[in-house]
């Protein structure tokens, strides 16, 4: 039961509003379960092969993977919103560095980002919609480029990171498939 962005008989016939709740994470369990029945241990711990953490988009066009060659193991991968550096991703590039070995860190926004359509407003319209404004920003940006800068000096000013002198940057292509690399601002 593979996953797709190919839609199925199945997806065509039932709109998101009126597929049932829960079925396509039933799908993915079951997905699972045919993945365990092949699956074998491979011997690995948590530290990552070539010591790099990526951080990068949450978005579905974008298979890291296979855009960078990277096989199980070989990094740690932290995906968010707009693949923006945020209190979480120090947090969680901090334990990457410190108690699991990654020294070189690869920052990836990318072109045509969800981030890039919507603005800080979205805080006061949830505000508006469920009574409580959230706590976090939506980091909305308008340029790619300045945003990987921002990440990358966010990375780079964090007391919390032992290893700063491999930092890059990066804008996926989402048509393309090519990475642009954005120099850091001096």
């Amino acid at each position: 039961m593979p996953t797709s962005a190919k839609p199925s008989a199945e997806t065509d016939s039932a709109s998101a509003g009126s597929r049932p709740a829960g079925a396509v994470t039933d799908r993915l369990v079951q997905a699972n379960t045919h993945y365990a029945e092949e699956f074998t241990d491979p011997g690995m711990d948590a530290r990552p092969v070539l010591q790099v953490a990526v951080v990068a988009c949450m978005d579905a066009r974008l298979d890291l993977h296979a855009a960078l060659g990277l096989e199980l193991g070989d990094c740690h991968t932290i995906r968010n919103a707009g693949g923006v550096v945020t209190d979480d991703v120090i947090r969680s590039l901090t334990i990457s560095q410190r108690a699991l070995g990654t020294r070189s860190i690869v920052l990836i926004h990318h072109t045509n980002c969800g981030l890039e359509s919507i603005t800080e407003e979205f805080r006061q319209e949830l505000e508006h919609e469920v009574g409580q404004r959230p706590v976090w920003a939506v980091e909305a940006y308008k340029d790619a480029d300045q945003d990987v800068r921002q990440s990358m000096q966010r990375v780079r000013t964090s007391p919390f990171l032992l290893h700063k002198d491999d930092i890059r940057g990066f804008v996926f292509d989402v048509t393309t498939g090519l990475l642009r690399e954005i120099t850091p601002a001096s």
